[in-house]
């Protein structure tokens, strides 16, 4: 993958073609800036569905580690907030 680039909102929407084919292309995410702060990103497609699929066989694991505790009472309602708000 190639280094990550960082563009203002103004910058990439001059160029919204030149951001999407960059990282068709060269599998390289853009970070959208607004007033210096980082809020979104450009990212490969591929990319994105990795991630997705790691973060669900993360919340899997998180669902077959809870089911396996021997401890009765943990609400599924508290297992899913501890997995939607990912690790401390």
């Amino acid at each position: 993958m190639s280094e990550m680039q960082v563009e203002s909102i103004r910058q990439v929407r001059d160029h919204i073609a030149d951001v999407v084919d960059r990282a068709d292309r060269e599998d390289s995410p853009t970070v959208i800036t607004r007033r210096g702060r980082e809020v979104a990103a450009v990212v490969p497609i591929d990319l994105l569905r990795r991630y997705q699929q790691l973060e669900e066989q993360e919340i899997m694991r998180m669902v077959r580690e809870r089911m396996n505790n021997p401890e009765p009472g943990i609400p599924m309602e508290e297992v899913m907030a501890e997995i939607l708000d990912g690790p401390e």
